[in-house]
This record gives C-alpha cells, structure tokens and sequence, in this order.
C-alpha cells in the first residue's frame, strides 16, 4: 500500500518518551506527527521525577534549565535500604519532585519549537506497513483518517494499542499484586518519602504543593485492580488506616489511581517499521523514576539513529543497533525493580533478605556503587569491540572543557544532536579525519579542566546521545567509527 507521505515518522503517544523522540527526530532533520489520543493533558502525574542519567539527557538538549528550581537528591534506596548514591562520581538519586505533567510541558514546547506537529484528540485504531511505510488509521471527531509514514512510533504506554496491532510478543510475568496512588488535599499526611514499611505493607507520602501530599499504599494480600473500574479515593483511605492508624478519609483528591507488579519487556523492539519506546516495549514495579526514565533514554538512542537513515546517512545496522542497545537496559530495569519488589514489598519471608541487603550496603561502597549506578543509570555501557578503548560505549559525564574560545561544558556541544569529536590533544590528524564528515560531526578542541578518567585517550568521538563512539591516541580506527555510525564520508 503506497500513498502520499504526511510525515517521515508518525509518534503514537504524546507522554515524556514520545515527545522526547518527536524533538531529537527533529534536530536529525526528520518530519514528525505526533498523535495522542487524548484532547488535552490530564496534569496528572504518575511519575515525580528522573534518574541522574535521564536528567544528563534533558541537559545534553539545553532542557534542564527548563525545570525551574530542579533539585537532586543524595539520598536514594534500593528496596527501601537508604544510602548516599553520591558514593558514585556524578552520582544522585536524581531530580525529584518534578511532577510528570511538567516534564511533558517541557518536551511539548520543546519539540513544537523545533516543527514538530502534534495533534490531540487523535485516537490510533490499526496499522498496516508495507516495503516503504506504514499506514495507520486514526480515529478523530467519530471520523476515521488515515495517516501514512515512513516509520511509526508506538510510545502509547504499558496498553500499547500498535504494541498489540503490530503483533510485537510481549512476555513476562503477570501481576500479583495491586497497589493505590493518590494526590491528597485537605488532610495533614506524615511525610514518608522513600517510604516505610509497616507490618501489613508499606506506605509512601511525599507533599507535592501546599496542602496536597502523593501517597502511594501497598497493603499486603491486596489482588491486582480491574482496570475497567475506577479506583474511589474512600478504598485508599481504607487501606491507608489500615496500615497507619491515620485518619485520611475527611480529605479528598485531585487524583486516584492503581497500579501492580506486573513486568513484561517485548522480544524485538523493531518490527519492520514499526518501533516501540518507553512503556509501550517495557512494564514493571515503579521504583526510583526509572520508568518515565529509561524511555525519555529510549528516545535519545532512537532518534537520531531513526533521523540518520531517513537522511540517508544511517543503515538498517544503525537502525538494528537501537533494540541491541537498549534492549538489554530494558532487561536490568525489569531485573532490578523486581528485585526490590521483594526485598520492599514482600511480607516477613523477605525479611532475611532485607537484612543481608542492609549490611551490604552498610559495610560496602561497592555495593553502593553498583546499585546507584543502576538506578540512575550511570553506568550503562553500549556492546563495544573486544580491542576497543574502555570508554566505548559509556557515557560522556558532564566535564568543564577549556577551549581557546573559552570555557564550554560538555553537555553544551550536544545541543544540536550531532556527533562531537573531542580533540583533546590539539591533534591534526583526528582533525583531519573528522574533517569529511563536518556536516554531522562538530569537531572541538581544549583540555578537560575536571577529572574524568580518559584511559590515556586524546581524542574522543561522541554519539549524538551522549555515549562515546571511539576513544584513542591518534586517528587509528576513527575513519571506521564515523563511518559505522555517522555514514559515508562526504566525498565518498
């Protein structure tokens, strides 16, 4: 089936990955419809934050300032055991507080402001791909239209309706247990905000404005909701009493909401023409904002890949490596979140385990490092070569770079979603090499004022997303890497 293009990728879902993804297809170069099916934003807000790395992310695009009075916590947990996640270089336990309906805002205006189109109101009901695109049908004002793409983006979250149409397997575990959220207002709420464990569960509450607390109630024995029913705020405040002694029932709410252990990943997240980010390819227990997190990540990885083969500079490997990539992070969100369920939520048969994770954590930084890295994602590192430099694949941390122009931060030189080749040696010959490729690649010289353990590398070449393509002394394999990951040279 061939038609009339309306735009080089059509988004399903306008949440923080599918906003995050229509913005960088947009520095790439790649037009973008995003469709969501619901007419306004509802400002609520599941997620109350992002990961150190998530925030390393919005940074990298010049978003961070966007959140006025950001702040970052030292202090973090894993399955509810508290530590200092400062023990790891650059490590917290990330940006908090931030409702989900302002980091939407954000991508919103930013991804508008670079030309992409949204529309509301715009429900997805099928797809149909072929050799050069996809077809999808929409559903607006009781109308049925069909929008036709290059590629289509199911970021349509954890019931994603193109997960389903396209026929992408979805494996896992279902859920055992049901668990509330709400925003509470008019009622004075103790502040619980890593939350606590009591004897027939564990309870959370953190205030989100004045007089309105987010509590969150996971009451032992308590069967997974049915979704096609809404949760009353007198059930949470039933179940809140019962594990508190707290009287909340003479408040109300400006939100309720369920939600379960449920944890399931999708096989491939390509099909054909059809990609899945965020939600829509992973679900599990909520814990430290990794979530909303891993698919703003997502959509960094796919982005600019996704751009770069619409331009012709990308290959279907450059395209193959956004599952190879992420799917494996996708894996160890599931592996860690389910491990805390148990430590956290499970009753006194978990109890020998919380105690062995307490004296790990307590006696060694190791482990703290380990697990900080893990939830604020520091640590993730890309398949790389045998003979490759250690830093491959791993992130570019945010260092002061000294140049003769003057001082720039690292994440600064990313603001344009192209590659970066760091010259840290005021050497010619990477110079030269990086010079046929000037067209995606900004080249940069200076010194790195701050640590960063380069491993005896001069020059460094950085992927679009932040993570390093090539490390070495000279220009030995550099050609290689611009060309695996940047395309062919322009003279070539």
């Amino acid at each position: 089936m061939n038609g009339e293009i309306d735009a080089d990728v059509v988004v399903v879902g306008a949440g923080p990955a599918g906003l995050m993804l229509a913005g960088e297809l947009r520095l790439g170069g790649a037009s973008v419809l995003v469709v969501e099916k619901l007419a306004a934003p509802t400002g609520q807000s599941r997620g109350l934050g992002f990961t150190a790395r998530a925030l390393e992310t919005f940074d990298q695009r010049g978003l961070a300032d966007r959140f006025e009075g950001l702040e970052t916590s030292p202090l973090g947990h894993f399955g509810g055991v508290v530590f200092d996640y400062t023990v790891l270089p650059d490590g917290h336990f990330g940006a908090r507080g931030i409702p989900q309906s302002r980091t939407e805002q954000v991508l919103e205006e930013w991804a508008t402001e670079l030309g992409a189109e949204l529309r509301r109101g715009w429900e997805f009901q099928g797809l149909e791909q072929d050799a050069d695109g996809v077809t999808a049908t929409m559903l607006h004002e009781g109308a049925e239209h069909r929008l036709r793409a290059r590629y289509l983006v199911g970021a349509d979250g954890g019931h994603s309706a193109v997960r389903r149409a396209a026929g992408f397997d979805f494996p896992g575990t279902a859920a055992t247990r049901g668990m509330y959220l709400a925003d509470v207002v008019g009622c004075a709420v103790k502040p619980r905000p890593l939350g606590e464990r009591v004897p027939a569960g564990m309870v959370m509450a953190a205030p989100l404005a004045e007089n309105v607390d987010r509590i969150i109630v996971c009451e032992h024995g308590t069967p997974p909701a049915d979704r096609t029913e809404q949760t009353e705020f007198a059930e949470v405040a039933a179940a809140w009493q019962r594990l508190t002694g707290e009287d909340i029932s003479g408040g109300g709410a400006d939100w309720v909401s369920n939600f379960t252990d449920a944890t399931r990943q999708v096989t491939q997240y390509r099909l054909g023409r059809v990609l899945l980010v965020g939600d829509a390819a992973h679900i599990h227990l909520p814990a430290g904002g990794q979530g909303l997190s891993t698919g703003v990540q997502d959509a960094a990885n796919l982005g600019w890949k996704l751009a770069a083969v619409l331009r012709g500079h990308g290959d279907r490997a450059l395209l193959d490596s956004y599952h190879q990539e992420r799917h494996p992070v996708g894996e160890r969100l599931l592996a860690n979140t389910r491990a805390q369920g148990t430590i956290y939520l499970g009753g006194p048969e978990s109890q020998p385990l919380r105690e062995l994770m307490a004296e790990l954590i307590g006696r060694h930084d190791s482990v703290k490092r380990l697990l900080a890295g893990r939830v604020g994602h520091l640590d993730i590192a890309y398949p790389a070569a045998e003979d490759a430099h250690p830093l491959t694949g791993r992130r570019l941390p945010p260092r002061v770079l000294e140049t003769a122009a003057g001082e720039v931060r690292t994440p600064e030189l990313l603001r344009r979603g192209q590659g970066v080749l760091l010259d840290l040696a005021d050497d010619a010959a990477p110079r030269a090499v990086a010079a046929a490729w000037k067209d995606r690649v900004d080249t940069v010289t200076g010194t790195l004022r701050d640590p960063w353990a380069v491993a005896g590398a001069s020059a460094v070449l950085v992927r679009p997303d932040g993570y390093v393509a090539w490390a070495g002394a000279g220009a030995d394999g550099l050609a290689e890497a611009l060309t695996r990951w940047f395309g062919p040279a322009e003279s070539a």
